[in-house]
């Protein structure tokens, strides 16, 4: 549901998505390559491993920009195998920048 960020670094309606993506996403360049993505796509929030083998990403900005962020968390960069994708629309919080983060904890927080 489209909202709007307070604080965050965008004039309109801003969406946020957690995508949590399995397979064979660790140690293929998975998260360094998503993160150049929503640089380029100016979007904001961060990526990361779990200790479940999978990768998690939350992704904010303007709607079009956000989907086509998911849509290519669907396949990911060359030489990953996505198995299973989960998506999930949240609230906004106004995110700055994009970053790559350290192994999330067991709960996923």
């Amino acid at each position: 549901m489209p909202g709007r960020a307070a604080g965050g670094p965008y004039a309109g309606p801003v969406i946020r998505t957690r995508v949590l993506v399995g397979g064979r996403v660790q140690g293929v360049s998975f998260r360094e390559s998503c993160r150049g993505l929503a640089q380029r796509h100016g979007v904001t929030g961060w990526v990361r491993n779990r200790p479940d083998g999978r990768v998690e990403a939350v992704f904010e900005g303007p709607a079009d920009d956000v989907r086509d962020l998911v849509e290519w968390m669907r396949h990911g960069p060359e030489s990953a195998v996505v198995e299973d994708i989960v998506v999930r629309d949240e609230q906004p919080e106004g995110l700055d920048g994009f970053v790559i983060g350290a192994t999330s904890s067991a709960t996923g927080r």
